[in-house]
């Protein structure tokens, strides 16, 4: 239905833990600046699972809210003052864009952005794309580009960001803790960048998927007593490896990961854990064996338009991590059965046209 306020739209609306229901919802018209996407297909995110779990997140959503933040599809209207882009651009947009004047932004540390704009949303028919993200964070795609596997682009540039922030060459021995969309990713491209990766994970299919981005050995979290002998028996080395990145996001998984490093090596820590987590690491082994521990929070415009950039010609590896669609009406039960650790997909496609 349309009227002078905009039209209504079907979309996902999260009221607070395990509580998310699609309903009716008002959609203005683009306001100036912005645009308005018909979304082909919106990803699921383990972050967006966690905010499910928990009915909030402290950054980035309060309830009641639209839910979701990884889409592509087509601009559908314009707002005024628009310029650039007009209707049946096919199209990514990030879910944030940074102010670009605080002195983080200067710095080129966006990431860190004193006033990060985010936007959620993506689970609807229909989105309005804020004119921030429209002029930092909004990428067109040709007409031969998957846009279920474009709608990746935002989970990727955390990925791409995250790379730039590491230490690492061809030739590297590198461990990545955690099989999920952000471990799998990581394998593929530190294996596209020369590595040698061992993955840690559990469930056979995440670690046949590490295996498919590349992996030189995967290792079953679940199946053995002591993990950092584990690693070390698949390197071919005594020590640990000089390169670590976690991606899991529990204190448990960082002590793990921390435990994996070798004397000079670096631990990439990029899992997000509950806020007050708290891990140890031996001040001994930090000091005497001169350890580097990196943090790795979210993505910049550059590592955006990097991410969009693979993904408009992607290898058949990266897109094989879209394993399962749904329509919107599915996307409650999907969401309970993914906080109940029951499903298997790596990437489930939110198709919400397919209604």
């Amino acid at each position: 239905m349309t009227s002078a306020a905009g039209d209504t739209i079907r979309a996902a609306v999260l009221y607070g833990a395990a509580d998310v229901r699609i309903e009716q919802v008002l959609l203005p018209p683009p306001a100036s600046g912005e645009v308005q996407v018909r979304i082909a297909a919106a990803l699921t995110c383990g972050t967006d699972v966690k905010v499910y779990r928990r009915g909030y997140h402290a950054r980035m959503l309060q309830p009641p809210c639209r839910f979701g933040h990884e889409f592509a599809g087509e601009i559908c209207a314009v707002g005024p003052d628009v310029g650039f882009w007009t209707v049946g651009d096919r199209v990514v947009a990030a879910n944030s864009a940074p102010c670009g004047q605080c002195a983080w932004c200067r710095a080129l540390r966006e990431s860190l952005c004193d006033d990060l704009l985010f936007l959620n949303g993506a689970y609807a028919e229909r989105i309005n794309v804020p004119a921030r993200i429209v002029r930092r964070n909004l990428v067109r795609a040709g007409p031969e580009v998957s846009l279920e596997t474009l709608a990746m682009a935002e989970p990727l540039a955390c990925v791409m960001h995250g790379l730039r922030r590491m230490r690492m060459a061809a030739g590297d021995l590198v461990a990545v803790l955690g099989c999920g969309p952000i471990g799998l990713m990581f394998v593929e491209r530190c294996t596209a960048a020369g590595a040698r990766v061992i993955a840690l994970g559990r469930r056979a299919g995440r670690l046949a998927a590490a295996e498919r981005m590349g992996a030189a050995a995967v290792i079953d979290i679940d199946s053995v007593h002591d993990a950092v002998a584990a690693v070390a028996y698949a390197a071919g080395r005594s020590a640990a490896v000089p390169v670590v990145v976690e991606a899991v996001g529990s204190p448990e998984a960082w002590e793990l990961a921390s435990r994996l490093i070798a004397r000079g090596g670096e631990l990439h820590l990029f899992g997000g854990c509950p806020t007050g987590a708290q891990f140890t690491v031996p001040a001994e082994r930090l000091h005497y064996e001169e350890l580097t521990i990196r943090g790795s929070f979210h993505h910049t415009p550059a590592s955006f338009g990097e991410a969009a950039e693979l993904l408009s010609s992607p290898s058949p590896t990266l897109a094989s991590l879209v394993e399962a669609r749904i329509g919107l009406d599915d996307l409650p039960a999907w969401m309970e059965a993914a906080a109940a650790g029951s499903v298997d997909a790596v990437k489930t496609a939110v198709l919400p046209q397919a209604c």
